[in-house]
């Protein structure tokens, strides 16, 4: 009896040992270049992924095509975020793979907090606000400048139009020094300083998807998989849904 006690006892001691070694081993830091889209909502259930995998996060958010430019010129990383088109090129190459579509975002205007907020409930109505607008802002990608020519637009706002080469449009409004910003409703959301006027009227929404990929040099494929395994599964689909995205 005393021999089994002592045995147990010595089990006891071990098996957390060994199962923390076998943890530790298992574990990786996965380097993730993202869209804000992503970093918000890494910001808030990264830690929640960490504590359940093992796994630790270095989230680098930014602009689709500076991450380009750092990977083409062979900067390592293990899971890279963007749009379609900016990402569409490192699939074809093989440089990317296990290709994810996480999230899609429509499209909305912004004022800072507490500025008086423009009608914009119909194409016209858009139209008249971004006129009337002393200075506006979006993205080079994502729509915007397309739908800017489409309406007949881009002559008549072209001199108080500013195009940033980051990903600042939201940030610039909060600081007053753009009227409005037409930019992803995500990025209204999650930027404090401004507020959302609503979204594009419906014969003018678009949507901007944000897919996943996963570096073909990493060197933590699987750790890769378990990250957006997890950002489409249940701990990840109300946090987007609250920043004003649909899931895939």
């Amino acid at each position: 009896m005393k021999t089994r006690r002592a045995l147990l006892a010595v089990i006891a001691i071990v098996l957390p040992v060994l199962c923390s070694n076998v943890t530790g081993a298992d574990a990786a830091e996965i380097k993730v270049f993202t869209a804000r889209a992503i970093a918000t909502v890494l910001d808030k259930i990264g830690p929640e992924f960490e504590r359940q995998t093992g796994h630790k996060l270095d989230v680098i958010s930014g602009f689709g095509p500076i991450f380009m430019r750092r990977i083409n010129a062979g900067e390592p990383f293990d899971v890279f975020v963007s749009t379609p088109a900016t990402m569409e090129g490192l699939f074809k190459e093989g440089k990317l793979i296990a290709r994810t579509n996480l999230v899609r975002s429509g499209t909305g205007v912004a004022v800072r907090a507490g500025a008086p907020k423009p009608d914009i409930s119909s194409v016209e109505a858009f139209k008249r606000a971004l006129l009337n607008a002393k200075s506006i802002g979006y993205l080079r990608v994502g729509g915007v400048p397309q739908l800017v020519d489409r309406l007949g637009l881009a002559d008549a706002i072209r001199s108080k139009v500013t195009i940033p080469d980051t990903d600042a449009v939201s940030e610039l409004v909060a600081k007053g020094e753009l009227e409005l910003g037409v930019v992803v409703i995500t990025q209204i959301l999650t930027t404090p300083g401004v507020e959302l006027v609503g979204p594009l009227p419906p014969e003018i929404q678009f949507y901007t998807v944000f897919v996943a990929g996963i570096s073909a040099s990493s060197k933590a494929p699987d750790a890769a998989r378990d990250l957006l395994k997890f950002l489409t599964g249940p701990t990840a689909i109300p946090v987007i849904k609250a920043q004003g995205m649909e899931p895939g």
